[in-house]
């Protein structure tokens, strides 16, 4: 039996491919191209490229593999894009997810993860954050993810239809084999080293006048392989039959923007400029993550997401791959 993977062929969709075939797993990406890279995608692995919410795709794709779980990726991520684009946003994170989620449960699979956000919660009730915090999103890509946790539900109810909804909190890192590269790039890690790097000669800070020890703000940072971990021992629980989840990916540590800098400047060994701006539209001013919950239910921590090991392993693929993935 297959899984397949959604977004297989963008940042965390291809970390988690790749610790799925570590483990001797079958694996099959659907993934449009439009943000990520066919070159990201394993050699050996069933590839087709199309729209999440094509049934023609999709029931090729189950007439050729035997698909009994599924990993959802596929999404447009970026808060600033979606406050200025927000029809983009529903459009292709909800209409099309409404329509891959008819098509599986018609085509018969019950098991799905799905990736969400902390962005649910906007700026939160209370620090850490619990999944019981209320979730009032500051922007359309957290609405997006909300709708879809919500559509979900919904389907559970109607058809069986066992979830768990992972709410990230910041992905970050590579692996030797696979690293950030969005075009155009809206994360700090990456910015941050490619000021390191010479690749943009000064690095925009967004806001420095929030309510946080040094005015800027925090978040709670994932290394990608902790998080690919996460999804995989979320198919392993839904495999056994378990009931739907709501779970935070987080470590429970938050760092601030000019905290990261500073640990980047010591990794990179490089001067690292900021030029000071207005904060950003839709960006919370502080997200860390209350993680006793997924602890208890799929038995995971994270491992290797200390911020040292985050920019390191960033900076060496970045280092190795100086343009990111070909064309």
């Amino acid at each position: 039996m297959a899984i397949l993977v959604t977004g297989g062929a963008g940042y965390i969709g291809s970390v988690t491919v790749e610790r799925l075939r570590s483990e001797g797993r079958d694996v099959v990406v659907l993934d449009d191209l439009y943000r990520g890279h066919r070159a990201a995608v394993e050699p050996g692995v069933p590839f087709y490229q199309g729209l999440i919410g094509d049934k023609s795709v999709l029931e090729t794709i189950f007439k050729k593999h035997k698909i009994d779980s599924c990993i959802h990726f596929a999404a447009l991520t970026a808060i600033g894009e979606s406050v200025s684009d927000p029809a983009k946003y529903f459009e292709n994170n909800v209409a099309q997810g409404i329509a891959f989620v008819e098509a599986l449960t018609r085509l018969g699979l019950r098991k799905i993860v799905f990736s969400s956000t902390c962005a649910t919660y906007g700026d939160p009730d209370r620090i850490p954050i619990d999944e019981a915090c209320s979730q009032k999103p500051l922007n359309p890509y957290g609405w997006s993810k909300l709708m879809m946790e919500k559509i979900l539900a919904s389907f559970d109810l109607a058809h069986g239809l066992r979830f768990v909804a992972l709410r990230y909190f910041n992905a970050a890192g590579a692996t030797k084999a696979h690293g950030e590269h969005h075009e155009p790039e809206s994360h700090l890690i990456p910015n941050v080293l490619f000021a390191a790097s010479g690749k943009i000669p000064v690095l925009p800070i967004f806001g420095n006048d929030y309510k946080t020890p040094d005015g800027t703000a925090i978040r709670d940072y994932v290394h990608v392989w902790d998080l690919a971990d996460a999804h995989v021992r979320a198919i392993d629980y839904l495999a056994n039959g378990a009931e739907s989840q709501y779970l935070n990916v987080g470590t429970g540590r938050g760092h601030s923007v000019l905290e990261t800098i500073e640990c980047a400047r010591k990794i990179t060994k490089r001067e690292i400029k900021v030029r000071f701006g207005p904060r950003r539209a839709g960006d919370a001013v502080e997200l860390v993550a209350d993680a006793k919950k997924i602890q208890s239910v799929l038995g995971w921590t994270a491992k290797v997401s200390d911020m040292p090991s985050i920019l390191s392993s960033q900076w060496e693929w970045a280092q190795r791959y100086p343009q990111g993935y070909p064309k």
